[in-house]
């Protein structure tokens, strides 16, 4: 019986999550950017590493217009897709 008094007496405070808890697009301002990763989602049969680069744009939408905090890409996981991009300048030159 003390058993569950000790569980009585410990008080639980939430707390929100570090990461994925941010505004919500209320005014549509990256929908576009959003519904490309959907339909890159379908395409690639539901496969997230296809759509990396349009997730990253996504992101970074969201980042620009004050809808989440900024971090860097790198945090987010997208370092590889940056340090492609320079590569990609030099081949198109």
């Amino acid at each position: 019986m003390s058993t569950a008094m000790n569980f009585s007496s410990k008080s639980f405070k939430p707390r929100p999550p570090d990461k994925g808890a941010f505004p919500l697009d209320h005014f549509g301002e990256c929908s576009a950017f959003k519904e490309r990763f959907m339909e890159c989602l379908r395409d690639s049969g539901y496969e997230s590493g296809a759509c990396r680069q349009r997730a990253m744009a996504y992101l970074q939408c969201r980042m620009e217009r004050q809808l989440m905090a900024n971090e860097p890409l790198e945090k987010l996981g997208f370092k590889d897709l940056i340090d492609e991009k320079p590569e990609e300048n030099h081949e198109k030159c």
